[in-house]
């Protein structure tokens, strides 16, 4: 698929959004409209404090690539909800959530794929596709929140794809996700499992965000 360098709105920061807002001669105050019904898991056509005429404009700049939603299996056990999402270019990518006594906590995808290579894990069986974007992280949980109706209280990056791989655009989701004027997620509900790239690992301790880390060790030497 032909790559599309428009404007990723859901991408971008409150900032980077009133940047937007004035680069194409919009009033700064539409950059928290927007902001707030983008992260509602909302279509342009929903934004009913927009003008129409702003709404089919952003359609065309800024086309939205929520996740959709390709098949949904419901647990008879335990009422746990897995969704197959499609995205924007086709691919494929699978998110789960899980209804707990203390809240609902949906684990996410950050790739299409995986190059790590762990011989117990399906996902790398192909290899890495491409890199999710913050826009399709945070996608998965707008859009599942919005099809059961109800608020997601945590995340755990434990879907397919290695999260550390896509350092940069992981990164930029975590601001997103626990932004207030969003879903304001606290980081401290938020867990990122990785098999060890020990690199990327020092480098989001640096971050101090707060998050819980999970490691996945599959042998107690490197050797092995």
């Amino acid at each position: 698929m032909q790559h599309d360098d428009r404007p990723d709105l859901l991408s971008m920061t409150p900032s980077e959004l009133r940047q937007y807002c004035q680069s194409t001669g919009l009033p700064v105050f539409r950059a928290k409209q927007i902001f707030s019904w983008l992260h509602r898991g909302c279509q342009y056509e929903e934004m009913t404090d927009l003008p129409h005429a702003l709404r089919v404009r952003l359609q065309t700049e800024a086309p939205l690539r929520f996740p959709t939603i390709a098949q949904k299996l419901i647990s008879a056990t335990d009422g746990t909800v897995k969704y197959i999402f499609r995205l924007h270019d086709g691919e494929i990518i699978e998110s789960v959530v899980m209804q707990y006594h203390h809240g609902t906590t949906i684990c996410i995808s950050s790739q299409v794929g995986c190059r790590m290579g762990c011989r117990f894990c399906a996902s790398t069986l192909h290899g890495k596709v491409r890199d999710l974007a913050p826009s399709e992280l945070l996608g998965q949980i707008l859009i599942a929140a919005k099809d059961l109706q109800k608020r997601i209280d945590g995340v755990v990056l434990m879907g397919i794809g290695e999260p550390l791989d896509n350092y940069e655009n992981v990164l930029r989701f975590l601001h997103l996700v626990s932004d207030p004027a969003g879903v304001c997620i606290g980081l401290r509900h938020i867990s990122l499992s990785t098999c060890g790239l020990v690199d990327r690992i020092d480098a989001l301790a640096q971050q101090a965000l707060g998050i819980t880390l999970s490691v996945s060790l599959h042998a107690p030497s490197d050797a092995l």
